[in-house]
């Protein structure tokens, strides 16, 4: 009897010992790494259906999480999935730390889990597809779960301002081009990526407005629900899996933001638990047609929902940017100024009628017309290049065509411009000349040709030279020379009367705020493009001179622009001395009425997506608008927060277009005190550098809560923000920036750092707003910021 316990002792221990062996061989401890070039490529989860590692892109490699099938892996997760990918000699390291870091071939590091909110002490994949770290108490101290990125797995949620954004492709897993939003008014909708995220932008939605808790949620078994975060009250069941599950089975669902903007429920059965043996299904999706998906089919394109298989066609005059991918839209075979000047030449144009299709956007002109009378208006119009005709309405619109759509159900028309090359306008024969005026003529034609090619061969290089000298400021021209072709041909908006305007505010009474020259922002609603829409008209109070010039540059530089990040111009008015612009409205107020507020004072992650959000804004205004241009007006009470809270630049009025690489003196300081670059303060030189410096404030202040300068403080060093902060980021104490809460310090650390590159008396110290915005997202090394010195003239 003794004996048979005794063996039964040794087998629990036996199988203890072999549950702890199992169970540490996937708890990954400090000291750990993987690289492509060596044997650990990857940590697995205990059932080995989730690795966290490299994976293959190209012939380079990215880190991130895949689901293991045949014949490919599926990737659920992707760290850093906009930065650069690194070659087969990186490594991931877990440092003794407590930090997950990836270290490139060249040395260099970059933080994998970002806002670590302190040292991690083990980490584990899990067979959740959650890849999760430790501290030394076992609690979850970070989660990819958190940090989704067009994926979620069974017991995954998207909670309210998270985001899936889809991937370029199946194989490239940077950014795509579509976005699903879980909104705060508990709507979960999906956009086109930079469209501003308007209702009118919306392509798919769950119409439901629960509240700020609302949540998305996929559970283990299949069923894809919005839910309150904190009760687990069901507001609506999406979608659900009809898989009886056989016990021998095993099943993951995942939802997927695909690559083509559409979101779908799969569901991976592995028959009898074996992973090599795998059957992936699609259990639901948002939408049944591509066509349904705005901007499915790229720009001067469209859709027809009546095709299966290759739905997408070129508008006339226009062709495939690449007939291998045809979903990245179409590209004119002309460019406008060829057609203008055609036009002028008074050549043919031809109006082409497109039967059941619809276009997007936002058009510069609607005109009550017949379709006889809204193609003679575009065919007049240089700046028409397509009409949308429908129930008696002429929208006029300006290149890209964009959310093109052909379904055969839809009674709305398309009119698009086309020149007829082939036209020449008749002229009357020429008269025969005279036999002696014709030898005179050869011998002029022989000595002229003969000239002729010296002086080309002498001057082909400076004609070269000119040539593409015009053809690159050309653009930053365009805005000072179109101003001859009066103010509807400038301006591609819409046009208001002030009668309207005065209505729609209710004779100008609810005052919305002013600016600090001469602008008072008013509430109106007003139907625009048969929808009613509340809205911020801008009255400018000043009429002198200086005013106007202020109103046409605003008008100018805010009609050319169009990002997520700014603030949308809808239209204007301009009769006489009235002068008034009409902005979407910014349900949530200005970023200073958040900040300097202790009541409503967002949280440090939301402070850095702010923070992030001015900033891509602003790389827009440098380098992806048409124009270069410098707001030089970045302050808080210029950034306004729309009713998503995501925030947008504001206030053009003191804005200015610049060549690429260019300074430029001007003899008026341009900005708000504090804010004002030292060499524009001092001497005048405008960059965009000088942008550069206000966001380093702004991005201080965003840091601390507080503004620039303030009297009432308990020490004399913390008068002027920079000053204190400097001062604390000298001596090791940044957590006396931000007392009133806790925060993980590298991610302090990080916006400190980046905030005193910007505000640096040098202009060719501060690093440029791309470089900004990789040293915010941790995915560029930051130098050590020199201490600036801040004069008190300046601020």
């Amino acid at each position: 009897m003794a004996t048979l316990k005794l063996a039964c002792l040794l087998l629990l221990l036996f199988v203890a010992a072999s549950f702890l062996r199992q169970t540490s061989s996937y708890s990954i401890r400090p000291g750990s790494s993987l690289s492509p070039s060596a044997s650990s490529v990857s940590w697995p989860s205990p059932s080995r259906l989730f690795r966290f590692g490299f994976y293959p892109q190209g012939r380079m490699y990215a880190v991130g999480i895949w689901l293991s099938g045949k014949p490919n892996n599926t990737i659920t997760w992707t760290a850093s999935r906009d930065g650069p990918l690194v070659s087969s000699n990186s490594t991931i390291y877990f440092a003794e730390n407590g930090t997950l870091v990836l270290r490139t071939e060249t040395g260099r590091e970059m933080p994998i889990t970002k806002d670590l909110i302190g040292p991690a002490t083990s980490a584990s994949m899990l067979d959740t597809g959650n890849f999760v770290l430790y501290d030394n108490s076992s609690q979850v101290i970070w989660q990819s779960f958190d940090y989704p990125t067009d994926t979620i797995l069974g017991g995954q949620n998207l909670s309210r301002g998270v985001s899936l954004v889809s991937s370029k492709s199946l194989f490239n897993h940077s950014s795509g081009r579509s976005l699903l939003v879980m909104q705060s008014d508990g709507n979960l909708v999906m956009y086109p990526v930079n469209s501003g995220n308007k209702p009118e932008d919306s392509y798919w939605s769950t119409a439901t407005f629960s509240g700020t808790s609302t949540q998305l949620h996929l559970d283990g078994n299949g069923t894809l629900r919005l839910q309150q975060k904190y009760s687990g009250n069901i507001t609506k069941i999406i979608a659900n899996s009809s898989y009886i599950a056989n016990r021998k089975d095993l099943v993951i669902h995942r939802a997927t933001l695909d690559s083509d903007g559409n979101f779908r429920l799969y569901m991976h059965r592995f028959l009898n638990g074996d992973p090599s043996n795998l059957n992936v299904s699609l259990t639901w999706s948002a939408l049944e047609s591509d066509c349904n998906i705005k901007g499915f089919c790229g720009v001067n394109s469209y859709c027809n929902s009546s095709k299966l298989k290759d739905p997408c066609n070129c508008f006339p005059g226009f062709d495939f940017f690449d007939l291998g991918s045809k979903i990245r839209g179409c590209y004119s075979r002309s460019n406008k100024e060829e057609r203008c000047e055609a036009e002028n030449l008074d050549l043919s144009r031809m109006i082409l009628r497109m039967d059941h299709i619809r276009i997007g956007g936002h058009p510069y002109s609607v005109l009550s017309h017949s379709v006889t009378e809204c193609e003679e208006s575009c065919r007049n119009d240089c700046h028409c290049e397509v009409a949308l005709y429908f129930n008696g309405t002429c929208n006029k619109f300006k290149l890209p065509i964009i959310y093109g759509v052909m379904i055969e159900s839809d009674a709305a028309m398309v009119l698009v411009k086309q020149l007829n090359s082939g036209h020449v306008p008749d002229r009357p024969p020429k008269s025969p000349l005279p036999p002696g005026v014709e030898r005179q003529r050869a011998v002029i034609l022989l000595l002229a040709a003969t000239l002729g090619s010296v002086t080309l061969l002498c001057s082909l290089a400076a004609i070269l030279t000119f040539y593409i000298y015009r053809s690159r400021v050309h653009k930053y021209r365009k805005l000072s020379r179109d101003s001859n072709l009066g103010l509807m041909k400038e301006f591609t908006l819409q046009s208001f009367s002030y009668k309207e305007l005065y209505e729609a505010t209710g004779e100008f009474k609810e005052e919305l705020g002013r600016d600090s020259f001469g602008g008072v922002y008013y509430r109106g609603s007003m139907t625009i493009l048969g929808e009613t829409k509340i809205v911020a008209v801008k009255k400018l109070e000043r009429v002198a001179q200086e005013g106007g010039d202020e109103f046409r540059a605003e008008m100018n530089m805010t009609g050319h622009t169009h990002h997520r990040n700014l603030v949308r111009l809808l239209g204007f008015c301009m009769e006489g001395s009235r002068k008034i612009l009409v902005y979407e409205h910014m349900a949530n107020g200005s970023l200073a009425d958040l900040l300097f507020n202790p009541e409503a004072r967002p949280s440090w992650r939301e402070r850095v997506g702010i923070a992030l959000q001015i900033a891509r804004g602003i790389l827009y205004l440098h380098e992806e608008c048409e124009l270069q241009i410098v707001h030089c007006n970045i302050k808080p009470q210029n950034i306004l927060m729309d009713e998503l809270w995501t925030a947008r630049i504001s206030d053009f009025s003191l804005a200015k277009v610049l060549m690429p690489n260019q300074t430029n003196k001007i003899h008026k300081v341009r900005g708000t005190r504090g804010y004002v670059a030292p060499e524009v303060q001092k001497n005048g030189l405008l960059s965009t550098k000088a942008d550069i410096y206000s966001f380093g404030v702004v991005l201080l202040e965003i840091i601390c809560c507080r503004a620039n300068m303030e009297v009432n403080v308990p020490t004399p060093d913390e008068v002027l923000l920079a000053t204190w902060v400097t001062n604390c980021y000298a001596a090791g104490e940044l957590q006396k920036l931000v007392s009133f809460e806790y925060v993980d310090m590298k991610s302090l650390q990080r916006m400190v750092r980046v905030g005193l590159l910007c505000i640096q008396d040098d202009p060719n110290l501060r690093p440029p707003i791309k470089d900004v915005i990789l040293m915010l997202e941790g995915i560029m090394d930051i130098p050590n910021p020199p201490l600036p010195t801040q004069s008190s003239d300046v601020l």
